[in-house]
């Protein structure tokens, strides 16, 4: 496939580089045109995805740590396609995810919210597409949690999403959200994309892909370019 960075920017889908409100682009949004460097060798050359050795629990977020009980939330199933503008399947890229656990607390030493770790519980995972761009995840909805951006600043409950093209350098890193959360009008991460791209970000519910006594599954769908892209982080 082609870089999967070749997304083109749509400015009715994809977020400015600054937008005033949500106060950390305003000191790392480019002043000047940028400059794209040239293509290194080790640029243009793999990795191949394809043949990746994943473990066989990466793409389950409530087994992939050393635990010893059942980590606390609610359990959900992620789902969805990775496709290109023409509707195109993308198969074997690499997806990588992060979140929040259930109390809305990251495990990482910055994160120093004062909501409970999970010990049975880290966060990450990843998957590879199959050869209909399918992917899946087993994890927990994370919840939402306090921010400086402005006074009494809460993100909505989200989890991050990276992908991976033919290239190391080739990467795109988007958020699903959920859907009717409350704090979408008080976000400005989620209010610096414009109104058609932030429909683009929130998840569908399906009860099809809701495992019963088990967990609840929500579709989200990746579209590489066109009118119709996800909206990415790193226009």
């Amino acid at each position: 496939m082609s870089s999967i960075l070749n997304t083109g920017f749509d400015p009715e889908v994809q977020p400015p580089y600054l937008d005033t409100a949500y106060k950390s682009t305003i000191l790392r949004a480019p002043s000047k045109p940028l400059i794209m460097p040239k293509k290194s060798l080790s640029d243009t050359t793999g990795p191949l995805f394809k043949d990746f050795n994943l473990g066989s629990l990466d793409h389950d977020l409530t087994k992939n740590a050393i635990k010893i009980a059942e980590p606390l939330g609610e359990r959900i199933v992620v789902h969805g396609k990775v496709t290109n503008e023409k509707g195109q399947p993308i198969p074997h890229t690499l997806i990588e995810i992060w979140q929040a656990n259930s109390a809305g607390r990251y495990v990482h030493k910055v994160d120093q919210h004062a909501a409970p770790i999970d010990p049975n519980f880290l966060g990450t995972g990843r998957c590879i597409t199959d050869a209909e761009g399918n992917y899946k995840f087993y994890t927990i909805k994370p919840g939402a949690y306090p921010w400086g951006n402005h006074p009494n600043a809460w993100r909505p409950a989200h989890i991050h999403l990276s992908l991976f093209g033919n290239q190391i350098s080739s990467r795109l890193i988007t958020q699903m959200y959920f859907p009717n959360d409350p704090l979408f009008k008080y976000d400005p991460i989620f209010n610096a994309v414009p109104p058609k791209g932030r429909d683009l970000l929130v998840s569908t519910f399906d009860l099809n892909l809701t495992e019963p006594s088990f967990a609840l599954g929500y579709r989200f769908n990746i579209v590489l370019r066109g009118h119709n892209a996800t909206p990415f982080e790193n226009q």
